[in-house]
């Protein structure tokens, strides 16, 4: 024990008390900004707590001499190996190096030689072919190290959970088609792709991701052939990472205790979920760009995310993961980096995703003692505005060119900044036509497997002439096809600029005698068909969109009433809409048996504009060129929307409302007005935030979305090419 003791103390007063020479070298070091203490920790795992406290002493004095790395691209012996006139001058290679040999661009490192694989491009992903429902599971594996097979074979078929299979392996060659040999007779409904080696373990999982393969599952599970060759403890760091989420046995506990666990989206092996800014290292600006992708900030004061790319996920990061459209090309081809590739962003990346989402990283002790989230109170009725814009009318013929529908708008968009995902274009559904009352029938069943009761279908009158009446009126003369609905009378004057408030007028309203007469007749038509909704259970309902536009609102509004009984409707369940901008005629509250709130409106303070607003560009990269529109947060907006300062200036019997998006560039281009940072993650935060406060004094429970389809706003719950079917899966969970 004596000669032990000794040694450390020995150690230790050469670490407290350097020499001239070595305290000359530390300064230098701290000077270059070339030392990477968070690398140099985190590699190193064995330094005690003295150590880890002072990385840099601890690298000149003991460090250098064993040839521990200072950064991920220096390497001590490297250095001197490859440059031979080093060895001559008796000096610390890292201190050359800050000295001469950084500015010189010597070499710094011997890569480890590659081993030989295939290089080509992934091919498209199909969709698996079994006979049996998917499992509740997932397991996606990437292989790099085919020897690692084995060991993970075992690890597979230790688990109590049933799971289907997804391995990705880097073509080597004839060795891959051993490999694959092996793994189907292991597990025979295994899904097996071979992938060229490119962007590590995370673009063979994005593939995957991408392809909607993992879209069906509760969890999945991500681990891969981790042996961080630059770490000395690689091989203890991969096993701790993947026993930590797959403890064999306990495993089937582990993952309902984390799906009962409303705020996490990702667990990992304890000790995996890096809190802190030391772990930037060369990734911030990339981060930066990436996040671009789905219009998320970062704060470089904060970072935070799930370490070592081994996890269970949930779905709906998998569909913030497919909204950043990685592909193959946009990740570097391989050189052995250890830091500063897009891989190694995205791992810090995802972090932010879950940050958006006012979620966490978990860690498996902490799921330990953890009571499951208690569950949320759900609308007691569901409605969305519905746009029957798309189809041709000779209407829109004259005033926008032969054919034009919303589609013409939506596919000519321009991104109006880095990262802007314009245009937004349809998926499932296409560029359809509403004149067909099957597609009407299609969006129903889309909308009702979602949770929605209804939509509320704008209904364009203008004292006596219709305008887009083709798909409703179709759909009356097709009474099989499944469509609740109710009508909104979308009264605006109809503009050039699309906002309803100025420009050339195209179609006027005009309000003549005797208006609320024919238009009651008008919309009779509708409400005496079995789909149109009832949602008290007895009255018709019908919304006005603008009632202060109304010359009279009181007297036009009891004449509407009495209009729909003399016809034999009887009462009418009647609603409108706040609109951010009061109209001439004011309306008082208790006018109307309901009101609509339909953000944005009344929902922007000043305080919210990240472009545009009093306070400058606070977005933080500057518009294209010529940009004059208006950029505000949609994070506020949702905060704004569940705030007691805004909530208690709303009309009694307000429904409470909610956008999945709102962006007008395919209508207004470089005028548009923005929510930045709409993407799923943030709807599903502010459901959740106002299933939990709002709904209790919404009018009857109801919750309203705005909108189902205004594609041309960016307001769209429809399935996207950028976020799939993502926003309808929200709403399922929650409503």
């Amino acid at each position: 024990m004596q000669p032990n003791f000794s040694s450390r103390l020995r150690n230790l007063s050469r670490f407290l008390f350097l020499s001239r020479s070595q305290a000359k070298y530390l300064r230098k070091i701290k000077r270059s900004a070339l030392f990477d203490t968070q690398f140099y920790t985190s590699t190193n795992p064995q330094l005690n707590g003295l150590f880890r406290r002072f990385p840099a002493r601890h690298y000149v004095v003991f460090g250098e001499n064993i040839n521990l790395r200072p950064n991920p691209d220096f390497s001590p012996g490297a250095y001197t190996h490859l440059n031979a006139d080093i060895a001559a001058l008796n000096m610390p290679p890292f201190l050359h190096y800050i000295e001469h040999g950084h500015a010189e661009n010597r070499l710094t490192k011997e890569l480890p030689p590659m081993e030989e694989t295939v290089q080509f491009t992934a091919g498209t992903l199909r969709p698996r072919e079994q006979d049996r429902a998917p499992a509740d599971y997932a397991m996606h594996v990437h292989m790099y190290y085919h020897d690692l097979w084995p060991e993970f074979a075992d690890k597979l078929n230790s688990l109590d959970i049933d799971f289907d299979l997804f391995v990705t392996i880097t073509d080597k060659g004839d060795a891959t088609d051993a490999l694959i040999t092996q793994i189907t007779a292991d597990f025979p409904d295994a899904y097996v792709v071979r992938m060229p080696n490119h962007g590590r373990d995370i673009f063979p999982f994005v593939h995957v991701v991408n392809s909607g393969l993992l879209d069906p599952y509760k969890a999945v599970c991500k681990f891969h052939t981790k042996k961080s060759p630059h770490r000395q403890d690689g091989e203890q760091w991969r096993d701790h990472l993947i026993n930590g989420i797959l403890p064999g046995v306990g495993t089937a506990d582990l993952v309902a205790r984390f799906l009962a666990d409303r705020e996490s989206v990702f667990l990992v092996a304890d000790g995996q979920f890096y809190n802190d800014t030391q772990w930037w290292g060369s990734n911030r600006q990339t981060v930066t760009g990436l996040l671009h992708r789905v219009e998320e900030r970062i704060d470089p004061n904060h970072l935070s995310f799930p370490a070592g790319s081994i996890y269970w996920v949930k779905p709906l990061i998998l569909s913030m993961i497919k909204g950043l459209e990685l592909r193959q090309d946009t990740f570097e081809p391989e050189y052995n980096q250890v830091d500063g590739t897009l891989a190694h962003a995205f791992e810090r990346a995802i972090g932010y995703l879950a940050k958006a989402g006012s979620k966490t990283v978990r860690q498996v002790s902490e799921l330990a003692d953890m009571v499951p989230s208690p569950d949320l109170p759900k609308p007691a009725f569901t409605s969305a505005f519905y746009l029957p814009q798309f189809h041709p009318t000779p209407e829109n013929d004259a005033w926008w060119g032969k054919g034009f529908t919303e589609w013409n708008s939506a596919v000519l968009a321009k991104p109006n900044f880095p990262g802007h995902a314009q245009p937004q274009l349809p998926a499932d559904l296409g560029f359809y036509d509403l004149r067909l009352p099957k597609t009407m029938g299609a969006q129903w069943a889309m909308a009702a497997d979602a949770g929605i009761d209804a939509f509320c279908v704008y209904h364009y009158w203008f004292s006596g002439k219709r305008v887009l009446q083709e798909p409703i009126d179709n759909l009356m003369d097709a009474p099989d096809i499944p469509f609740n609905f109710y009508l909104c009378w979308a009264n605006e004057s109809w503009r050039r600029n699309w906002d309803g408030l100025s420009g050339e007028i195209l179609l006027d309203q005009k309000y003549e005698d005797g208006f609320e007469q024919e238009l009651a007749a008008d919309a009779a038509r509708y409400m005496r068909d079995p789909r149109y909704m009832r949602v008290d259970g007895s009255r018709p309902r019908f919304v006005i969109y603008r009632p202060d536009d109304m010359p009279d609102p009181a007297a036009n509004v009891a004449r509407l009433r009495a209009a729909w009984r003399d016809l034999g409707i009887g009462d009418v369940e009647l609603g409108a809409v706040l609109f951010h901008i009061e109209g001439e005629n004011p309306v008082a509250d208790d006018l109307f048996d309901f009101w609509v709130e339909m953000p944005p409106h009344g929902l922007v303070s000043s305080s919210d504009y990240l472009f545009g607003g009093p306070d400058g560009n606070q977005l933080g990269m500057e518009p294209r060129g010529g940009f004059g529109g208006l950029i505000y947060d949609y994070a506020a907006v949702a905060k704004n929307s569940v705030s007691k300062s805004y909530t208690k200036h709303l009309p009694a019997h307000t429904i409470a409302g909610i956008m999945p998006s709102w962006d007008n560039t395919a209508r207004r281009g470089a005028n548009a007005h923005i929510a930045y940072g709409a993407n799923p993650l943030r709807f599903n935060a502010w459901l959740e935030d106002l299933c939990q406060n709002r709904l209790e004094t919404s009018y009857r429970g109801e919750l309203f979305v705005n909108a189902w389809n205004e594609w041309a706003e960016k307001a769209v719950l429809e399935p996207s090419r950028q976020y799939g079917a993502t926003y309808l899966n929200v709403l399922k969970d929650k409503i």
